[in-house]
């Protein structure tokens, strides 16, 4: 049997024993070392480390095996192992998070069959490395979950289709309607974070980051979160270290199930210039799911589903309307009901006109969704049912102020990405544009005049997404080739088809950054006002 040493640094942590395939030895022998560092290798005279699982956060997680049970029963050790050097004070933080880990699992772990129980969670003195000197260790043992995280299936399968990412969606729910009922908030929901079996159960990991919910007295000033959080999965509240709610754990769980249906990350798909998410994707979403999930990925928690338990009422509202669910599996799509507010009841009432509230303090905010789907107010407000039958029938976009015609619905905010293609199109397209004028025009205003005018016709055609993907290509494309083989538009530089190139290419580029840098300075601005 080959044994792994778990020290941190161990020059040849592997090791192997003969004689432990005999499985009475395993259950006898009293000790093992490490041949490389003297490490004891069976922790707390019962586990057997056998391979790295993996490291992250502040722990290296081991494959394990307790020789005292009948059949060696496989389990998970996991060493606080934090990177880098740490202050005491952000160590004292790592290691009460670990603890916390374990406290978690025994308390909700040994409770939720889709929680990994607590085995063991024990401390280890032994000799450093360095002579003379003690090291101390800390291990938790958890039951093993044999299987994928979703994060490793994203990998190899690429992206989820909608009745499996709705799946996942309905099954990880009612595990944060038993955390949130524990008063416990999980703060780390992510795809590496879910895990499904083999027999295709579903298992929340990961509650190193668990906290509990305290109720402030009266007065006092609520307590703040610790800031352990994963980038593109947390919310405005956790980053900023504020106060941490059940919504919070909802909007990483809406952040999730948009990149398993995207196979797309976190910042690929939220477009920090209109702080929205953006769905678009092949095939389309379903309105009904959309809608859940924008009420799932709304900025201000009090603006979200308040529960998880709200969240899977409007999922069922969802599945009976003929939407794809995990239960139904039904590809077809039509009007989504009314998803419930935070109370009991559901009230409807007739779609307001623009400019007047949607409820008690509610200002008007229509969906980016075609107006056959209803808008999702938060609680305590009203849910705004569908507009007009004849506006739904034709399909099209009631949305006051937003520019788009009838019959033709929202679309979604440009992606970072998008964004800066579309910047580095419009400084090698001005490139080109700009030498052609000036050879054929000099430099009177007429020329720059001209140039403007182009330039900012290019722009509005980009913005308004008369021209986008493909087309900006072709365009670029023809506008270097004619410039090239016409004489008279090269003028101004003397050159062949390489300096054009070079030129336009370096007008990109300047676009290109001047772009990221004024995106940089709003980011800024945004976190500060």
């Amino acid at each position: 049997m080959e044994l792994t040493c778990t020290r941190p640094g161990c020059p040849r942590p592997a090791n192997l024993f003969p004689d432990l395939s005999n499985r009475n030895t395993v259950k006898t022998v009293q000790q093992k070392f490490c041949t490389s560092c003297g490490m004891p290798l069976i922790l707390a005279g019962r586990y057997l480390p056998q391979r790295l699982l993996g490291k992250g956060g502040f722990g290296a997680a081991y494959y394990a095996v307790d020789r005292f049970s009948p059949a060696l029963r496989p389990c998970v050790v996991k060493l606080f192992q934090p990177d880098g050097d740490l202050s005491p004070q952000q160590l004292e933080l790592a290691q009460g998070l670990f603890e916390r880990e374990a406290e978690a699992l025994e308390d909700l772990g040994n409770a939720n069959p889709q929680i990994p129980d607590l085995l063991a969670f024990f401390p280890l003195e032994v000799e450093s490395m360095q002579p003379g000197k003690q090291q101390e260790l800390f291990y938790l043992v958890q039951e093993y979950i044999d299987g994928q995280s979703l994060e490793q299936e994203l990998v190899q399968r690429g992206a989820f289709s909608e009745s499996e990412a709705l799946e996942i969606l309905e099954k990880v729910l009612p595990i944060l309607e038993f955390v949130h009922g524990h008063n416990s908030i999980h703060r780390d929901i992510k795809p590496s974070n879910v895990m499904r079996d083999r027999n295709g159960k579903i298992y929340l990991l990961d509650f190193g980051a668990v906290k509990q919910v305290t109720q402030s007295a009266a007065g006092a000033a609520p307590k703040a979160s610790t800031g352990i959080y994963s980038m593109g999965y947390a919310p405005t509240e956790q980053m900023q270290g504020s106060r941490v709610y059940p919504a919070t754990d909802l909007y990483a769980l809406g952040v999730t199930v948009l990149v398993l249906l995207t196979n797309k990350d976190p910042e690929e798909l939220f477009d920090s210039f209109s702080g929205q998410w953006n769905f678009d994707r092949q095939p389309p979403i379903s309105q009904g799911l959309q809608l859940v999930l924008e009420r799932m990925l709304e900025a201000k928690p009090s603006d979200r589903f308040d529960s998880a338990t709200t969240t899977l009422k409007a999922l069922a509202l969802i599945s009976h309307s003929g939407a794809p669910s995990a239960s139904s599996r039904s590809s077809a799509v039509t009007q989504p009901p009314p998803l419930p507010n935070s109370g009991s009841g559901t009230q409807v009432q007739s779609q307001p006109i623009p400019g007047q509230p949607a409820g008690p303090g509610k200002p008007f905010k229509p969906s980016p969704i075609q107006a056959s789907a209803p808008a999702i107010q938060a609680s305590p407000g009203p849910i705004q049912p569908a507009a007009s039958n004849s506006a739904a029938q034709a399909g099209s976009s009631v949305q006051p102020g937003s520019g788009n015609p009838p019959g033709k619905s929202a679309r979604p905010p440009l992606s970072l990405t998008r964004l800066l293609g579309n910047a580095l199109f419009a400084g090698m397209e001005g490139s080109l544009l700009a030498i052609a004028l000036l050879s054929l025009l000099g430099t009177t205003m007429l020329g720059p005049a001209a140039w403007l005018l182009l330039f900012g016709g290019l722009i509005a055609l980009q913005y308004f997404r008369v021209i986008e993907g493909v087309d900006l290509l072709i365009i670029l494309g023809l506008t270097l080739l004619i410039v090239a083989i016409v004489p008279p538009l090269t003028a101004l530089i003397q050159g062949s088809l390489l300096s054009l190139g070079i030129v336009a290419m370096i007008g990109g580029l300047l676009s290109l950054a001047a772009t990221l840098f004024f995106q940089l300075l709003y980011r800024l601005l945004r976190q500060f006002l």
